[in-house]
């Protein structure tokens, strides 16, 4: 067992504890990755709030990129020295979800509590998202890694393992996004950014982008939106309809998880229109719809976890799309601090204002 620093939260809702913790070396199928950086997400905040419940003590942080520093028996294709991104999706491969394609649902059972995080004094210590990546080394599956190129920079690239995936994903994999669509982009925060992004990539008519700052919308501008619409208006959706030339979106991306988002999408759709449900509310809140216009219209609501990504397919795609200049990575970072500022980070990212904060470690 080692010992890292890590960043501990102990009570939800309370700042997170930077502390020493062990780990675990790499077992079977495994790797060990020293992290170069790791970006902080609103879903890390929204456990670390209590939003999801889970056990505590826990270890957060799940967009992270580093190299691999050991390997499990069994491991192929992988070696100490390797840069590669580190992500959540911690898929067997041989449930009936993986083996149709669908990693990201994966239905294989795993009790984060029994991973390779232990407390200094060897109590259980949850690895959140099987990752636990607030911490300066990560022991996960394979599976869950992708290779980079070495010359990408670490903090850029650790922005593709959730917030580019799900946004970029979302629009192109799970909305099977078609060239000539209008579309909606509910939020402009850095999974928003990243869902016009794709919208633009895959070829849409329109992309209208709603927030409730204009400097977001701005900036939303620069990622490829057509228009801008302040959810502050008292019916943003007529806004939306009259850029889209008097008719509905065929796409509403809600990349937000405020209740109000999901309340208005489907006022925003057009007819045969559907919305794609990213953004995570926390457990127990619920919207409302009215279920005979949706049916009337023949719209839909469909749920899109990680953007649906096979990451072994998409991430290298992603990361050719960077190579490019085709996809804005380094746009997306609002500011870089260091392990001991993780929760002044959070402060900042909880503001709403910033893209996406990442934390690097000085190794």
């Amino acid at each position: 067992m080692q010992t890292i620093r890590a960043a501990v939260c102990h009570s939800f809702g309370a700042p997170l504890e930077i502390e020493d913790i062990r780990i675990a070396p790499p077992g079977q199928g495994e790797v060990e990755v020293t992290l170069d950086a790791v970006a902080i997400c609103h879903s890390d905040i929204s456990f670390a709030e209590g939003g999801w419940g889970g056990h505590l003590p826990a270890v957060y942080g799940h967009e992270a990129a580093g190299r691999i520093s050991a390997t499990g028996p069994g491991v192929d294709g992988f070696a100490p020295g390797d840069d590669v991104i580190v992500t959540l999706i911690r898929a067997c491969g041989a449930c009936p979800t993986c083996a149709s394609g669908r990693p990201v649902n994966c239905s294989t059972a795993r009790d984060g509590t029994q991973g390779p995080l232990t407390t200094s004094a060897g109590a259980p210590l949850l690895q959140a998202m099987d990752c636990g990546a607030f911490a300066e080394k990560v022991v996960v599956s394979a599976r869950q890694i992708v290779k980079i190129p070495a010359d990408m920079p670490k903090d850029v690239a650790a922005l593709i393992s959730c917030g580019v995936i799900t946004g970029v994903g979302g629009a192109v994999n799970t909305a099977r996004l078609r060239a000539g669509e209008d579309v909606v982009v509910i939020g402009a925060g850095g999974v928003g950014l990243n869902a016009i992004q794709g919208a633009r990539i895959a070829g849409a008519r329109r992309i209208v982008a709603v927030d409730m700052s204009e400097e977001k919308l701005s900036i939303a501008r620069d990622f490829g939106a057509t228009h801008g619409v302040l959810g502050s208006d008292p019916k943003p959706w007529r806004a939306a309809s009259e850029a889209l030339g008097g008719k509905g979106a065929d796409v509403v991306l809600i990349t937000v998880g405020a209740i109000p988002a999901y309340d208005q999408a489907p006022r925003y759709l057009g007819v045969g229109g559907r919305a794609i449900m990213i953004g995570m509310p926390h457990t127990s809140q619920t919207a409302q719809y009215e279920p005979v216009v949706l049916a009337a219209l023949g719209q839909g609501l469909q749920g899109s976890k990680m953007g649906d990504v096979v990451i072994q397919r998409d991430v290298p795609w992603i990361v050719d799309l960077y190579q490019q200049g085709r996809l804005k990575l380094d746009e997306l970072i609002s500011g870089r601090w260091s392990l001991a500022q993780i929760n002044e980070a959070i402060a900042d990212t909880k503001t709403g204002s910033a893209k996406r904060n990442v934390i690097l470690f000085d190794r």
